[in-house]
């Protein structure tokens, strides 16, 4: 039993680096030592553990239909990489409540008070991120908390910014105002938040022909494509770089 402990405490170091060789001294411990059933559960559970403690966490904020959180709930949910933690709301009828339920996925609802005067914050300090997501969240970041965390609070907006951004720009009233100006392309901006409305640094851009397209509807449709397919990757890379 010391030889396994000493084994764990070795792959604990680092487990990336060592995780051919946990395998590997597993089968000679179990063929040498006839390890008991007790002991093999003891290796499962010590590997699954330190797999979780070097898992990087994300929580998402999200104030509507939750279609984006949802893409990036299932992108990470079988990663060894990341996972979504949490999800937090300012709209209780919001439906990404009820897909964070279908994934099984604790999500919490709080008021715009909650935001602006901590208590929001305390909730995110328990978790300790290492990146949270604003994911069609619609109200404005409070100053504490990205002071708090700088640099690893990032948001989508469904535009090619420093075009259409801005308090009040979102949603549908992007993709009217894009309609109304006659632009060939549109696009999506992730970049980081800071104190004001999306003028954070950019991460990523990624444009779209709207040349054909008649409605906002169409805009939109065309927007959230980007929005599913990149969305989740970028935080991908993101996390890989933290």
């Amino acid at each position: 039993m010391n030889s396994l402990i000493n084994l764990i405490a070795k792959v604990k170091i680092n487990f990336k680096r060592e995780f051919f060789l946990f395998n590997s001294q597993f089968l000679f411990f179990f063929l040498r030592n006839k390890i008991t059933l007790a002991e093999v559960d003891l290796l499962r559970f010590s590997k699954l553990m330190i797999t979780t403690q070097l898992m990087k966490k994300i929580v998402i904020f999200a104030s509507g239909s939750g279609s984006n959180a949802e893409k990036i709930i299932a992108h990470f949910k079988h990663s060894d990489q990341a996972k979504v933690v949490k999800v937090f709301s300012n709209n209780p009828k919001a439906k990404v409540l009820e897909r964070a339920a279908n994934h099984e996925l604790p999500a919490e609802v709080f008021t715009r008070e909650d935001l602006n005067n901590g208590t929001v914050l305390q909730k995110i300090n328990t978790i300790q991120p290492d990146l949270i997501v604003l994911a069609g969240f619609l109200l404005k970041f409070p100053e504490d908390i990205i002071a708090m965390y700088p640099q690893k609070i990032i948001n989508i907006h469904p535009a090619l910014l420093p075009k259409y951004g801005g308090k009040g720009m979102y949603g549908e009233n992007v993709h009217k105002a894009v309609l109304e100006n006659k632009e060939r392309e549109t696009g999506i901006t992730i970049h980081y938040v800071n104190e004001q409305y999306d003028e954070g640094g950019i991460i990523f851009q990624k444009a779209v022909s709207v040349e054909e397209c008649t409605t906002p509807e169409e805009i939109a449709e065309k927007v959230h494509q980007l929005e599913h397919e990149h969305f989740p990757k970028v935080i991908e890379q993101l996390i890989s770089k933290s």
